[in-house]
């Protein structure tokens, strides 16, 4: 299984890339660890299509993040809609603790501190540059569209008593 899970800064992909991950026994990727160097540094396009090229030869995955190219790798996206004002306090509540430090999906040196503005940019223009764009290749993907808590809360319970009956 190939699974791209992807939305805005703070919608969740992480969290339930890792529990996607735990409940199938599947590698799970971020899009972060490509993206960014040491820093804050940006890759450049041709370090980043090497870096998701090798992310997506494996064999099954689930990786989280934004990318036209993992998306239509995918067998199937989960897409993470869920308010900005959601985005923002969750970003806050996770920021906090890397405030002055990496988070473990980031590359060395990447303190949250110094990409707060950025992020909030991120955050408040997603609807308006990625959200269409994502929805759009949808229609001709196996995909599932998730903006509430409770549809988080079932997909991985149904997945757990999907892997569950078949014993795996």
């Amino acid at each position: 299984m190939k699974l791209h899970i992807t939305g805005n800064a703070g919608s969740g992909k992480t969290t339930l890339a890792k529990k996607l991950g735990h409940t199938l026994g599947i590698p799970v990727d971020s899009l972060d660890s490509v993206v960014w160097k040491e820093g804050w540094v940006a890759t450049s396009k041709e370090e980043r299509a090497i870096g998701e090229q090798q992310l997506i030869n494996q064999n099954q995955w689930i990786i989280e993040g934004v990318s036209k190219t993992v998306r239509e790798s995918a067998d199937y996206v989960i897409f993470l809609d869920v308010p900005r004002h959601i985005c923002i306090f969750r970003c806050f509540k996770r920021n906090v603790s890397y405030m002055f430090k990496s988070r473990p999906e980031l590359p060395s040196n990447c303190p949250e501190i110094r990409m707060i503005p950025r992020l909030l940019k991120l955050i408040w223009m997603f609807p308006y540059l990625a959200k269409p764009i994502i929805l759009k290749s949808l229609e001709h993907k196996k995909g599932i569209v998730l903006n509430k808590v409770t549809d988080l809360e079932s997909l991985i319970a149904s997945i757990k008593a999907s892997v569950g009956k078949s014993g795996g």
